[in-house]
């Protein structure tokens, strides 16, 4: 058996990718429009054989690209010798179907590849039940007797061979195996948001309980080195990869800025441009600790060729998941590998308040914390106040974000003197200071 599996090798696909936009809407001069597909492609493990772009006056509701390009598609497949087809578009289930009787070969759009590499990525069982809902959601509309039979279709009985299919509930002459289908996949996208609803609450409940720490949150394209960031700032051991998607899920650790204060970094799922809509929500649990973090880091990579391009589909998917309006930080990483040239300085020139790091080496590392420490705490104030002794949020609030804390102890009650930044007092009210003195 041993000897049998040691055989088996996994056959990498050939690939041609096809890119059509429309003439009126796209006004990107790239060379390379499919510059990310490839990346996508490459990353599921398919090998690219062929490409296809093409500006097209309006879409064809049969085949997208229309016949005449459908059939030069055929000479491509044919001449490379592929077995798959990606479109950089998102596809019908009825030009799909005309496209893969034209070619001949297998044909996926950009949704269904993403899903795929999800799918592959997928660790944890939240990520799985992430991945399983966003798949079903992409393919319930596309469901055209997708299965030839059901084994184990579950009626009124249940799991039983009374609630097979034949079954009480099931043997009426009118029912088609496509109306099963969309029933079973219902059922079951009904009970994945309901489980990922309960790990949902669970999430918020943790983030909840993480009031008295000031939340930062790594946001960015994937593949910018979020991951390798969050590894050198807080020794995560977040694994770390150069492809896309590498980690799905989200990691929060402490990250000691300095003595006087600590607060919690979490690593989130990256971005690229036209994530589909069916993942965002699935993903939803997931991207909760960006939705409520008090500052976004957002990661750059600064060396890519089509780096605005990726700060804007972060941008896009930030407010897709109403994050647009949250205070955030860029950081240009990657930076020591730039040799030079207009696009970097394009780059300070645009966001000239970002700050130019390397996650890999550590350069530039201690400015971050220079300036994230001036975010978190604001202006420094000198204040005094007074608490019960039996107030310990409040102390050990005090100790652990304070500098230069004194206490003077009488009876039950502790005086405590300490500078403090600005943006930190109003957390004081919150934990029931009163008469807060700034001296």
């Amino acid at each position: 058996m041993e000897k049998i599996k040691d055989q088996i090798k996994v056959i990498r696909e050939r690939a041609v990718l096809v890119g059509a936009y429309l003439r009126a809407r796209d006004s990107n001069n790239r060379i390379d429009n499919l510059a990310e597909l490839t990346a996508l492609a490459e990353s599921a493990g398919a090998i690219i054989v062929d490409r296809l772009q093409q500006k097209i006056p309006r879409i064809h509701p049969a085949t997208y690209i229309g016949k005449g390009k459908a059939e030069h598609l055929l000479e491509k497949v044919q001449k490379s010798r592929a077995d798959l087809v990606i479109f950089d578009n998102d596809l019908t289930p009825g030009q799909i179907r005309e496209l893969e009787n034209i070619v001949k070969v297998k044909v996926i759009d950009r949704s269904e590849l993403i899903l795929d590499i999800f799918a592959a990525r997928a660790q944890t069982r939240q990520a799985k039940l992430q991945v399983e809902l966003a798949q079903l959601e992409y393919t319930y509309p596309r469901l055209t007797r997708m299965w030839s039979h059901l084994d184990s279709v579950a009626g009124a009985g249940g799991g039983t061979s009374a609630g097979a299919v034949g079954g009480i509930g099931t043997r009426g002459t009118g029912e088609k195996q496509l109306e099963i289908d969309r029933r079973l996949v219902s059922k079951r996208i009904t009970a994945l948001k309901r489980e990922l609803e309960e790990i949902d609450g669970r999430i918020l409940r943790e983030i909840d309980g993480r009031r008295d720490f000031f939340k930062i949150c790594l946001v960015g394209y994937t593949n910018a080195g979020k991951s390798t960031l969050m590894n050198a700032l807080t020794e995560a051991g977040v694994l770390v990869e150069d492809r896309l998607f590498a980690t799905l899920d989200t990691r929060t650790r402490k990250w000691r800025i300095s003595s006087g204060l600590e607060v919690l970094l979490s690593d989130t799922v990256g971005f690229v441009s036209k994530l589909p809509h069916h993942l965002v929500a699935s993903f939803k649990a997931t991207l909760e600790e960006a939705v409520h973090a008090d500052l976004l880091l957002h990661v750059i990579d600064a060396s890519s060729p089509e780096v605005f391009e990726q700060i804007d589909s972060v941008k896009t998917v930030l407010g897709q998941i109403g994050c647009g309006q949250k205070p955030i930080l860029m950081l240009l990483n990657k930076c020591d590998i730039i040799s030079g040239g207009g696009l970097f300085e394009s780059l300070q020139t645009v966001y000239p308040e970002a700050v130019a790091i390397s996650a890999r080496s550590g350069l530039n590392l201690d400015q971050l914390g220079e300036r994230v420490q001036e975010i978190v705490r604001g202006k420094e104030l000198h204040i005094r106040l007074k608490s019960p002794i039996s107030d310990g949020r409040l102390i050990s609030f005090l100790r652990a974000h304070a500098i230069d804390l004194r206490e003077e102890y009488d009876g039950s009650q502790v005086t405590m003197e300490a500078w403090l930044g600005k943006n930190q007092t109003p957390h004081l009210r919150h934990l029931g200071a009163e008469q807060v003195e700034i001296l």
